[in-house]
């Protein structure tokens, strides 16, 4: 195969897909299933997140790139096996945005994203079996904070919320109450979902990403700890025989360089 002249072209990337995939292509690449594959597109959905949530647009590019490939990926590899080809995959999403947005390619009015979501909604439900729970389409395998959220944020369309947060907090007190309650480790567990949940829905109704708010956490956390270390390691310090005192000084020092 001759390398492709133009880059920017999407029929590009699906030729190089293709050959990758072809005889004297890839052996690694030959050998992929969905399920091989299966751990490649959750580590680069990651990615992009992390590109998102850090506002790096160079590293974002790329990634959307490393996304788009992984697409592509798995409609070569269903398109060899008989089971649909990448012109289905566009059709359908195609069709979808066309049919989820009467109000811009229809005759339905909606005067507000509070309207969308309305219309969203009742459109999905009339494309859902009879008996199937609006919550069904949820993906399990969400981390489980987000998962929390995505179903709070469905029920809460179809009027299942509180009307104000003043209600949330005091059923997030009341958990804490129940937990103090709790006796037993699986009666605790329990009721650390409850609070995990009922926070989760807390910062649904603030606008919040819990998801992306505790990955932040989490860098913060790195980032402080890992200036702690050097801190320690410049003046000949070991961390672990610090007192717990001396550690949190130290913790407010990394504080203030890392934020």
């Amino acid at each position: 195969m001759s390398l492709p002249k133009d880059l920017e072209s999407f029929s590009s990337l699906v030729e190089i897909i293709a050959y990758l995939r072809g005889p004297d292509g890839c052996p690694w690449d030959r050998k992929q299933t969905h399920r091989s594959l299966r751990e490649g597109l959750l580590e680069e959905c990651y990615e992009v997140l992390e590109a998102l949530d850090e506002a790096d647009n160079g590293r974002l590019c790329v990634e959307l790139g490393d996304l788009l490939m992984q697409i592509v990926f798995h409609a070569r590899v269903a398109e060899e096996a008989g089971e649909f080809e990448l012109a289905d995959v566009i059709r359908g999403i195609n069709a979808k945005l066309i049919r989820r947005h009467p109000h811009v390619f229809g005759d339905a009015e909606a005067g507000d994203a509070d309207q969308v979501l309305a219309n969203w909604e009742a459109l999905k439900k009339k494309e859902r079996a009879e008996d199937a729970s609006m919550l069904a389409g949820v993906p399990p395998d969400m981390p489980a904070l987000a998962y929390s959220q995505e179903v709070q944020a469905r029920v809460a369309r179809v009027g299942f919320d509180w009307d104000e947060d003043e209600g949330v907090l005091e059923k997030l007190a009341e958990e804490v109450r129940e937990l103090g309650q709790a006796e037993g480790r699986e009666e605790m567990e329990a009721e650390y979902g409850d609070i995990l949940f009922t926070l989760a829905n807390i910062a649904r109704r603030q606008g919040i990403g819990l998801e992306a708010a505790l990955r932040r956490g989490n860098r913060r956390f790195f980032g402080r700890f890992a200036a702690m270390e050097e801190i320690c390691h410049k003046r000949g310090l070991n961390f672990e025989k610090l007192s717990f005192d001396e550690q949190n000084r130290l913790w407010d020092e990394a504080k203030g360089k890392v934020g």
